[in-house]
């Protein structure tokens, strides 16, 4: 299949306006593929040669202004159109198309619950060719109608409002249509079918509607109206921010099974992953990160689907706003104001992490480095969301959060319904500042890496000086929070400061230097900061003291960059969890902190001959987290210190009694997940066996059992079980994306690194056969989710950079692996500095 190349785009675009595709999908005529057959209206500028893009099962038919085109033209995925006349024209194209397993086009997911069926579109980055036929780029906008027909009993959603339109007389079946939509990208079309569980409402004059399989039905009900309570709050704040309304005629958001990414923007009917439909407890933390992504999804109505981008150099104008408004929304209009707190402890980290490996690029790449749709599918990273996010938070607090909108308000009415760029951003923000953006963008968006932040103070008469150190080339305007030792033992805040960094200025301060100073207080900026030596002291010994959540969030970040840089020792980290978590107020902080000591900590930066004292430490902590909740209503705190409990478990007598009991003394009954993650442990501990995962998915036969059995049957430490895991991941290409990467997530384990240590070679040209056959999203999983990341050693750093030459290696997968790589030599450095 041939990329598109940006050149090609830009070509097509001076040739073609088009209009309107009207879709017509039958979803009745068996399990692999449905018919499709889609009229698009366009117009030819001028006189000549182009292309559509299509990826049939079969190409039945094809016909340009009543005249046949030969299918044997189809070349991998380009229809020729040649000889072009200027003027009007009407493409007619029918195909036989096949349903995805991999939750790319088309998938289709049967629920082991009930066996009922759904499918849902998937078109983004340019997988629509799977679908249906589509001049497929973004600034080639049109109306989108779709026709489909249906099992009688499904529902058909999609971007417009859609109508049962009467049965089909030979079967019963049902047949839907859309209304039209406004000009869109053929990404954002969506169409989702299904016997869907669906609560429906009304607000501001516009539908509403929530939607899940109907296994899920009841979880869906008791979240109904937070869910829709986040909604409509998230879309008055709109209303209220942007002088353009909302510009689609309803706003559905379907929970779909088996989906790759956390949500997609389609205009009118976002999809979700059905993870959000929680069947176990959470916590409040995990409500709020899945509000942001409510709150996130929303926002892309008017950045991206409103106004879109030109070319994929620019997915920033959809991503890293989108980003930055959810947070930003949920913080002015809900009851979560405290996301920048998660968002400094957690997301910001993503950012951190990508821009310091080899496959870092700017916010905004330049358009010569995303030459082709292949390419801009590398960008959808912590660079894109997290740094984007970030460097437009630093941006406000650079001109203002008065000017900064005024600009999107003015990008909004300049650019509706068509497309834009970086160029075109910069000058609606530029009528209504006096800064010059220009160059703030060119030194914020257009560069890579992360700028590190030193402070240095020195002690003089009556006071004392601050001057702060730059490594990078950002300018940034930061807050610097001074913070006293109260006799109660309370850190104080004292004088905040205000900074422009770089500047010349040696900062004056009356009165004795402080016993803490934090740079960058607030997280407005997106920098690593450091602690001088005093304040380091007083953060080591009195992390909890720090009164501000967010102040004691961004303290952390900085321990972890340290740990990360070989600058604090990972026991030094972990120690300092000991002593502050169990006191810890801030949940966010708590699962945030816990998460990286575990992850990353534990399992990576700790040689293997200490891993067990850093799990009993783990393990500590928990347990007084656990105590501390035993008088007190926390159930996100309990559920957090019974998760870390069970995962840092080194012998299974315990977890094992809490499975056979179903209850945790002083903590949860067991729902669902905690059973799975139990099992899942005592399978890598070597204390359940095949029979015991069969027993309890007969107990849990849904699509989640079925991953927690997949997961759970690759950790068994035997031989059988780690061949039989291999053997799905990479010979058996009817393994679906979700069932694909909980096998993976079982397979390595520190604790079985001898018995897989033949398997560290055999990855590399196994997983490059399987990305090369199965394409970028199971490619994808094989990097994220199969790399043997516990390997930490020059013979797995030699075979994977020998890997990286290889000639079918996949662009996505490559840079997986090159990510993976550029870590385990960062583990090999902290291990042995």
């Amino acid at each position: 299949m041939s990329a598109l190349t940006r050149n090609e785009a830009q070509l097509r675009a001076r040739i073609l306006d088009v209009h309107h595709y009207a879709v017509t999908l039958d979803l009745t005529t068996g399990d692999d593929t449905f018919d499709s057959t889609t009229v698009i209206r366009f117009t030819a500028r001028t006189a000549g040669d182009t292309f559509l893009e299509l990826k049939p099962d079969e190409l039945r038919t094809a016909t340009l202004d009543g005249h046949p085109l030969d299918p044997a033209a189809l070349d991998g995925n380009r229809l020729p159109l040649t000889g072009l006349a200027e003027g009007p024209h009407e493409l007619r194209v029918d195909a036989r198309m096949r349903y995805s397993r991999t939750g790319e086009g088309l998938h289709r997911f049967t629920d082991p619950a009930d066996d009922e069926t759904y499918v849902y579109s998937q078109m983004f980055l340019d997988d629509v060719q799977r679908v249906f036929p589509a001049f497929d780029q973004p600034d080639l906008k049109a109306v989108f109608e779709f026709a489909v027909t249906a099992p009688a009993h499904w529902t058909v959603l999609a971007n417009g409002i859609t109508t049962r339109t009467g049965d089909r007389e030979t079967d019963g079946a049902g047949h839907w249509t859309s209304a039209p939509t406004p000009v869109i990208s053929t990404y954002l079309a969506a169409v989702a079918a299904g016997p869907w569980h669906s609560i429906t409402t009304e607000h501001a004059g516009i539908p509403f509607g929530i939607h899940c399989r109907r296994s899920l039905a009841p979880h869906l009900d008791a979240d109904a109206d937070e869910l829709l309570s986040l909604t409509t709050a998230c879309f008055d704040h709109y209303h209220a921010t942007f002088t353009e309304p909302y510009p689609f005629d309803s706003y559905d958001q379907a929970f779909v099974p088996e989906f790759n990414a956390g949500a997609m923007e389609n205009p009118g009917l976002v999809t979700f992953r059905d993870e959000y439909v929680f069947r176990s407890a959470v916590t409040d933390t995990e409500r709020q990160r899945r509000a942001v992504t409510i709150a996130h999804e929303m926002a892309h109505m008017w950045f991206g689907d409103l106004v879109t981008l030109a070319w994929f150099d620019d997915i920033w104008l959809n991503e890293s706003f989108a980003e930055y408004m959810g947070y930003q929304a949920l913080t002015e209009a809900t009851r979560f104001t405290g996301t920048w707190t998660d968002f400094a402890v957690s997301r910001k980290a993503w950012g951190y992490d990508a821009d310091q490996r080899p496959s870092t690029h700017p916010v905004a790449p330049d358009p010569a480095d995303v030459p082709d749709t292949t390419s801009a599918l590398l960008n959808f990273d912590g660079i894109s969301y997290a740094k984007g996010a970030s460097a437009l938070r630093q941006l406000v607090a650079w001109i203002g959060e008065k000017d900064f909108l005024a600009g999107i308000n003015t990008h909004f009415a300049r650019h509706k319904f068509a497309n834009a760029s970086l160029a075109d951003f910069v000058d609606s923000l530029a009528a209504h500042t006096d800064r010059d953006v220009h160059t703030w963008a060119e030194s914020w968006l257009r560069t890579t890496g992360t700028d590190t932040l030193t402070p240095r103070i020195q002690e003089s008469r009556g006071g004392w000086t601050l001057t702060v150190d730059r490594h990078g080339s950002r300018p940034h305007r930061i807050t610097a929070g001074t913070y006293e030792l109260a006799p109660d033992g309370i850190l104080e805040r004292g004088e905040l400061i205000d900074l422009d960094v770089p500047t010349d200025e040696i900062l004056s301060v009356a009165g004795p230097r402080p016993d803490l100073l934090v740079l960058n207080d607030g997280d407005l900026t997106y920098a690593k900061v450091r602690l001088d030596e005093t304040s380091l002291e007083t953060a080591l010994r009195g992390m909890r003291r720090i009164p501000d959540p967010l102040t004691r969030a961004v303290v952390w970040g900085s321990l972890r960059d340290m740990v990360r840089d070989g600058e604090l020792a990972p026991a030094a980290y972990l120690a300092t969890a000991e002593a502050h978590l169990p006191d810890e107020s801030d949940l966010a902080i708590v699962q945030g902190v816990l998460a990286f000591a575990r992850t990353h900590v534990a399992d990576h930066y700790t040689a293997p001959a200490d891993r067990g004292d850093a799990l009993a430490t783990l393990t500590g902590i928990a347990r007084d987290l656990l105590r501390r909740t035993e008088d007190a209503t926390d159930p996100g705190l309990r559920l957090t210190a019974v998760r870390t409990l069970v995962d840092s478990a080194t012998q299974p007598d315990t977890i094992a009694a809490w499975l056979a009991d179903g209850t945790v003394p002083g903590g949860p009954e067991l729902d669902p997940a905690l059973r799975w993650r139990i099992l899942a442990r005592l399978a890598v501990l070597g204390a359940v066996d095949e029979a015991a995962i069969d027993e309890a998915l007969a107990a849990d036969p849904s699509a989640t059992g079925r991953e927690g059995a997949a997961r759970c049957r690759a950790s068994l430490p035997t031989p059988e079980a780690k061949a039989a895991a291999w053997q799905s991941l990479f010979h058996d290409d009817t393994l679906s994306n979700y069932l694909f990467s909980a096998t993976a997530q079982g397979f390595w384990q520190p604790e079985q690194a001898d018995l897989v240590r033949d398997y560290v070679p055999r990855y590399y040209p196994d997983a490059i056969a399987l990305g090369a056959r199965r394409g970028p999203a199971i490619g994808e999983a094989a990097g994220r989710w199969a790399f043997p990341v516990h390997a930490a050693d020059e013979t797995n750093l030699e075979a994977g950079r020998a890997a990286l030459e290889h000639p079918d290696l996949i662009p996505l997968l490559r840079r997986k692996l090159a990510d993976h790589l550029a870590d385990l030599t960062r583990t090999l450095h902290i291990r042995n500095p």
